[in-house]
């Protein structure tokens, strides 16, 4: 069998959060608002450039309601004395002036123009009196004057509710105030009324967006209750380890060392506490006992420390508890006398745990360390693979990837996320005969090890960004055959229903069955999640982010998580308010 064959989240053995992997590997997601926001980032890269200018003048024409015709020189005209024209066009007129002072940088005199327009105009003229208000924010924002700006901009909003230039400037103003929840509800207002087509909208909500989540997770994260994931998940990530003492479950027969001498298995059931007996539970799949056993090991000074430290720092990772996990780590990283392929694989799960507090130099660090104290170790160049291509140094993840199948020729996992990082520089590259050559390098692959999951996975993430849908349907499958109980194969071919057909029932059954087959997957929830926001079922959308939310094994993922929560909210908000809908399916 392959040790290597695992499910379909490379980062799953490093403890990357999956949102980033998806991110990374262009995950099949479908445009929505929850999904526009985050998703979009990638693509936007692009248009950088078209859409910035951003106009800090103030308005010239008149209202875009009414649409009158700007009456520039009306004050100047022959013979004409200002009381002969009509208050409009003497607030007219005072505006025009208003915008003379502006340009010149006059904002005190622009600002009292401004205000002789305001209070000249008829009530009724409600798009010239907005245009008003939003010229004085304008010039109040030049002031930074946040709060004069949000109050002008909330009159230039009640006269004329869809305005998307007195929204967004009310929005940055709410920023400045850290008002997110109200700045966070205007620029998605702008984003729906602008079709998510300007690139300054989009980056004031993606910004207010991380930091709510941020702000959020943190508080939630620091109170949450421990969470065992479920069986596939901790299976899976063990089988990302080859090179690994301790974790390796027990197979059927095989005896520990240090029993050989005594009577097989029987002796290891005989033992009462401690690391053996964990190694029984984890067999047995029992895992919520782990800890607990390795503790009385720790605590006894028992024979086996080194590997009892590791092996319950390791369950402290999966429950999500870093702070528990990093003391015991630390330990055992700092035994001198300990077996160097446990030094090493403390250092892996370090790393990897930094990598997830956003450390990449100390998770590098750690990575580095390992490849020198354990040179033949082929984790240590499999996992820092992934960390390079999470990072963006694809040249040095191919190195770590060719090194580990120099190492253990037979890894398929390793060769399959070669392929993979080869492709993806191919890809961001535009360099469409490496992108050919990679696609080969899969089929190949998949020749070589038909039995690896992960290589029938990643293939199909490359064909479904090549819309070569038909095939990745086909590749899913196979993973599905070789391994049934993996969810995450089933949303990714949900994912697939989406972006292929447009096939939004399909979809949701597939994303179904997977929480069907793990219902701790988040994953599967925060994809229906998105698929509810773009079929306009924000509340349900809202509750399938929060049972992701509380699943989440990292605050970075949380983070994410309540993000995207965070727009579907704004969203219903702004719904109600302005009877503003975004595209749904």
């Amino acid at each position: 069998t392959m040790a290597a064959s695992k499910p379909v989240e490379p980062q799953s053995g490093s403890g990357l959060p999956r949102w980033q992997l998806a991110l990374l590997v262009g995950a099949p997601i479908v445009l929505g608002v929850g999904a526009v926001y985050l998703w979009n980032r990638t693509r936007r890269k692009v248009n950088q450039g078209k859409r910035n200018g951003e106009r800090t003048t103030p308005e010239g024409s008149a209202s875009p309601v009414t649409g009158r015709p700007e009456q520039d020189g009306a004050a100047n005209r022959a013979g004409q004395e200002q009381e002969d024209l009509s208050p409009l066009d003497r607030a007219q007129a005072a505006k025009t002036r208003g915008n003379k002072y502006f340009k010149a940088g006059k904002y005190e005199q622009a600002i009292q123009c401004y205000t002789e327009a305001i209070s000249l105009c008829p009530k009724e003229q409600k798009g010239d009196l907005s245009t008003f208000y939003q010229n004085r924010a304008a010039a109040f924002e030049q002031q930074m004057k946040w709060a004069e700006v949000v109050q002008d901009c909330s009159q230039a909003v009640e006269l004329n509710p869809r305005y998307i230039k007195a929204l967004f400037r009310r929005a940055k103003a709410q920023e400045k105030l850290d008002n997110r929840k109200e700045c966070l509800e205007d620029v998605t207002a702008v984003c729906i009324l602008e079709a998510f087509q300007n690139q300054q909208s989009m980056l004031l909500a993606d910004r207010v967006l991380k930091m709510l989540g941020k702000e959020k997770a943190k508080e939630k994260f620091k109170n949450r209750e421990p969470l065992m994931p479920s069986p596939q998940f901790i299976k899976s990530y063990f089988g990302s380890f080859t090179d690994d003492i301790i974790s390796q479950p027990l197979q059927k027969g095989e005896k520990k060392d240090e029993d050989k001498d005594k009577e097989g298995e029987a002796a290891e059931v005989t033992e009462s506490s401690g690391y053996l007996k964990a190694k029984q539970y984890m067999a047995e799949e029992n895992y919520d006992k782990i800890i607990s056993e390795c503790t009385k090991e720790v605590e006894s000074r028992g024979k086996h420390l080194a590997e009892a430290l590791l092996l319950r720092a390791t369950f402290y990772l999966l429950i999500g508890n870093a702070a528990a996990a990093r003391p015991d780590l630390d330990q055992v990283i700092n035994m001198e006398d300990a077996n160097v392929k446990l030094r090493a694989n403390a250092l892996i799960k370090r790393g990897s745990m930094y990598m997830q507090q956003q450390q990449p130099q100390l998770s590098t660090q750690d990575f580095n360390t390992a490849a020198e104290i354990d040179p033949p170790n082929a984790d240590v160049y499999h996992h820092r693979g992934q960390l390079k291509i999470l990072l963006d140094q694809v040249e040095e993840a191919v190195e770590d990837f060719d090194e580990c199948i120099r190492l253990r020729p037979d890894s398929a996992l390793a060769q399959a996320q070669k392929c993979f990082a080869l492709y993806r520089k191919a890809y961001t590259g535009n360099n469409p005969s490496q992108v050919q050559t990679a696609m080969n390098g899969f089929e190949d692959v998949i020749r070589r090890f038909p039995k690896c999951a992960e290589g029938y996975a990643l293939y199909a993430q490359a064909l479904t960004d090549q819309q070569q849908f038909g095939k990745a349907d086909e590749m899913y499958d196979k993973c599905i055959e070789l391994e049934p109980d993996n969810a995450t194969t089933y949303v990714h071919k949900g994912l697939l229903q989406l972006q292929w057909k447009q096939d939004l029932d399909k979809g949701l059954e597939l994303i179904s069955k997977a929480i069907e087959i793990d219902n701790k997957c988040d994953f599967a929830y925060e994809t229906m999640g998105t698929i509810e926001v773009q079929r306009g079922n924000l509340d349900k959308a809202i509750d399938m982010f929060n049972r992701a939310i509380n699943l989440a094994k990292s605050e970075m993922e949380m983070a994410h998580l309540y993000s995207l929560c965070d727009a579907a909210y704004a969203q219903t908000e702004v719904a109600k308010k302005y009877g503003l809908k975004p595209p749904t399916l």
